[in-house]
């Protein structure tokens, strides 16, 4: 069977563009700031971490950053399935034999990605690891995986077969094979604690983004409501899905373009549906406002599964939560909003394509 990995250059990088475009605002903002605005991008989690912050100068700045950088550093150490001597790592390779205890920050984290795999149903699920790679999707670019691939794979997932004992911190896996993957909140964990260190620090107004899935705003520019964040449109990134002003909140997108494969004219992106063991078809796009960032990193991955009409029931659940989702349909039902801040849907749906 012949399948080739392909690059759509209509949607490279679009969700890139959620960080805002910032060099078309930011010039602006910067002129009536009594602090200077610095910038500042290093490498990390398998990504691009970008820091925006106002400081009195270059020499507070930089010492910001490594504050900032410092503490990045620090969660992927913990948290990183692709580095052995991590904690999570450690987890994964003891965890069937017998009870890990691990330290109270881990231990909360995973506590938290339980709970938001129970609570949507399994459309987020911290044990997604095996499904990903039987489908090509870590370390690379896809493939369509053998019916005993998915069967095994099947058979080592599923977050019901975690358990975590609160009272000694221990986590324990019922089945052996089960793999705790934090790619889809540890980005979003690493923003809030680079928030929290930062605030700590002195700073007021900061906007921290975690390459191309989720954004933290520190407060707002000298002067403004807040850090404007422009959300594209996915098939077209000059195209404006929303606009949207974000203080002491975060953003998250999940796109299908990230990384897929087409196969017999059938396009498999990298995000799972673990309810299904297959890749999630129809959607293109979604973008999530949440509280933190850990919280809109899971919510992002999570409505992305679920889709609109089962996501509105979701969302209800969580204080603070909007979504709007690009879909695969046209018309009216291309772009559905849930909660969503000063949404245009007629503006958008009308826009010649």
């Amino acid at each position: 069977m012949n399948q080739r990995t392909c690059q759509m250059s209509r949607v490279t990088c679009a969700i890139g563009a959620t960080i805002l475009c910032f060099h078309f605002v930011l010039s602006s903002l910067a002129l009536a700031a009594p602090d200077q605005l610095f910038y500042e991008p290093r490498p990390a989690m398998g990504t691009s971490f970008e820091v925006y912050l106002y400081a009195p100068d270059r020499e507070r700045a930089s010492e910001l950053f490594e504050t900032a950088f410092d503490e990045i550093e620090r969660v992927e150490a913990a948290l990183s399935n692709y580095r052995t001597a991590s904690e999570l790592s450690r987890i994964n390779a003891s965890a069937a034999n017998a009870p890990v205890v691990t330290d109270p920050e881990v231990f909360t984290l995973l506590e938290r990605a339980v709970d938001y795999s129970r609570l949507s149903d399994g459309a987020f699920d911290v044990t997604v690891g095996k499904l990903m790679k039987a489908w090509g999707f870590f370390r690379g670019a896809g493939r369509y995986p053998s019916n005993e691939e998915l069967a095994r794979a099947r058979e080592q997932s599923g977050w019901q077969r975690v358990k975590l004992d609160q009272r000694v911190r221990s986590v324990s896996f019922l089945t052996r094979g089960i793999e705790l993957d934090l790619g889809g909140i540890g980005k979003g964990y690493a923003l809030d604690c680079v928030a929290r260190v930062l605030r700590e620090a002195g700073v007021k107004a900061a906007l921290i983004s975690s390459g191309s899935s989720s954004i933290y705003a520190i407060g707002a520019p000298p002067g403004k409501a807040g850090w404007p964040v422009r959300v594209p449109d996915p098939m077209d990134r000059t195209r404006t899905v929303s606009t949207v002003l974000l203080k002491d909140q975060s953003l998250s997108t999940s796109g299908s373009y990230e990384k897929f494969f087409r196969l017999n004219g059938r396009t498999y992106c990298h995000i799972m549906d673990p309810r299904t063991a297959r890749p999630v078809e129809g959607m293109l796009q979604t973008t999530v406002i949440a509280p933190e960032a850990t919280d809109s990193d899971v919510l992002s991955t999570a409505v992305f599964v679920l889709g609109p009409q089962q996501s509105a029931r979701f969302l209800d659940k969580i204080a603070g939560a909007a979504a709007v989702f690009v879909t695969d349909r046209t018309g009216s039902e291309r772009i559905v909003e849930i909660h969503w801040p000063n949404y245009q849907a007629p503006r958008i749906k009308t826009e010649n394509r």
